[in-house]
């Protein structure tokens, strides 16, 4: 249940803007001239009109622009952006053994803290305000989440490759930073994938989300190959796996699900969402797909198991933006295409996947996600007054088919502004880029022959 909005004076309020809201039903409702009143950090009100900003409180004029729940961005590795642009128009399997994860064995823990404050700031400029990441030395990103003011949902991922003290680490990260940057980061489990954790670390895993309340992170069924792949070897597609290790009865975030079997994984999600009331989710990132020649997340059918699906970038090394305005889009104009349906998914929906479909996935679907009372005030305005975004004759599509990343505004997360009139208040791009610069030729050298991990599919 949502909690009653705080009470006492406002520490921001945004006046004159048209505010993106939800009704009982879930359903998208625009506001006119809306005013929305925050309280340590929290939504206290959304009205039409509503008071002027009062003495002592940060006044954000919010006249031509659109107030939209904060973007979230579901599945991501952040410092991944350090290997944006690196391996580029190859197969899965060469992009990652031949590039992606000799690369990853030179990671430093530098290279991973100035990695995830530069997606940090890209997020921030992006309207992105909580991002789910499941990576390598996470202690850095989740100090980089609380130095940017971002919320996250973060998660040490793990292989069985590196014996029992990768789960342990895994776990250990997450009762460690759950709850810190002010409440504002999130912990989870995050085994890699059902191909490079065996069945025995995926049960101990789904005992142990069970057992201290995480959400269990993982990417499964990437593509068509791997649920070949997994049916050739094990007689069960990566999502059986995953049901027969115990982990469709946990809170769990899968990453892709482009390589469904509808006739035999749409009843087994069918049923885990029956069973658990949504807690099965899924993260999609359409632009990596239509890059690697992937199928896409087939939305309509998962939305129709009852498992929510929110939009993500995966990292910048195959997707090469964390512009989740981007996957909105993208998503609305692939379900079209490969449903051969023009009514699907229209505007309103590509919305809701976007905001409050998002926040259902990683998690937060009652804290964050909508403009409503006693939600946490993460907030975007976005500039509608630009050539490209006139005249709006449907506001919804306006934002979906004309608006970008570009034209946010301003961002703020839990009532702080991280960004005002496109002006980065909590990170310095320039020297992180500049420090980040001198470390890659390091990074990149691949000469050493060695792989984190082994990509069969």
């Amino acid at each position: 249940m949502t909690p009653p909005p705080p009470q006492g004076p406002a520490d921001l309020v945004v006046t004159g803007c048209t505010a993106l809201t939800h009704d009982p039903q879930g359903e998208i409702v625009f506001v006119e001239d809306a005013t929305i009143v925050v309280r340590d950090g929290t939504i206290a009100s959304v009205t039409a009109g509503g008071p002027k900003a009062p003495p002592g409180a940060v006044h954000v004029d919010g006249r031509g622009t659109v107030a939209l729940p904060g973007l979230v961005n579901c599945h991501t590795h952040t410092p991944m952006v350090a290997l944006r642009g690196l391996a580029e128009d190859l197969p899965a399997h060469a992009w990652f053994n031949d590039w992606i994860w000799p690369v990853e064995s030179n990671l430093t823990d530098r290279v991973v803290g100035l990695g995830a404050r530069l997606a940090c700031a890209e997020m921030i400029r992006a309207g992105v305000t909580t991002f789910a990441d499941h990576y390598f030395a996470m202690d850095e990103v989740a100090a980089a989440t609380a130095e940017s003011g971002l919320r996250a949902v973060l998660g040490q991922a793990y292989f069985s490759t590196q014996g029992p003290e990768g789960r342990a680490a895994s776990l250990d990260f997450a009762l460690r930073q759950r709850g810190a940057a002010d409440g504002r980061i999130t912990t989870c489990l995050a085994p890699h994938a059902p191909y490079t954790v065996d069945d025995a670390d995926l049960a101990a895993t789904a005992e142990l989300a069970g057992e201290h309340g995480l959400l269990v992170h993982i990417h499964a069924a990437e593509n068509r190959e791997q649920t070949a792949n997994s049916l050739a070897r094990h007689g069960r597609t990566p999502i059986e796996v995953l049901e027969r290790a115990g982990l469709l009865d946990t809170d769990v975030l899968l990453a892709h699900v482009t390589g469904l079997d509808p006739a035999r994984d749409l009843p087994v999600l069918r049923r885990a969402a029956e069973r658990s009331g949504g807690r099965v989710a899924v993260a999609s990132a359409p632009r990596g797909y239509l890059k690697f020649g992937w199928d896409t997340t087939p939305v309509r059918a998962l939305r129709e198991a009852g498992v929510p699906v929110g939009l993500a970038t995966d990292g910048a090394a195959s997707n090469n933006t964390l512009d989740v305005w981007e996957s909105m889009t993208l998503t609305a104009l692939v379900q079209k295409s490969v449903e051969r349906d023009p009514t699907w998914l229209t505007a309103r929906q590509a919305l809701d996947h976007a905001t409050l479909q998002s926040a259902r996935a990683v998690g937060l679907g009652e804290e964050i996600g909508s403009l409503t009372e006693g939600r946490q005030a993460d907030i975007v305005l976005v500039d509608i007054t630009g050539p490209h975004t006139q005249p709006v004759h449907d506001l919804a599509a306006t934002l979906v088919h004309s608006a970008r990343s570009g034209d946010v505004r301003t961002t703020i997360v839990a009532g702080r502004v991280l960004m005002r009139d496109r002006e980065l208040l909590t990170l310095d791009v320039p020297s992180v880029v500049g420090e980040l610069s001198g470390l890659l030729p390091e990074l990149v050298d691949r000469s050493h022959g060695k792989r984190i991990q082994e990509y069969e599919g």
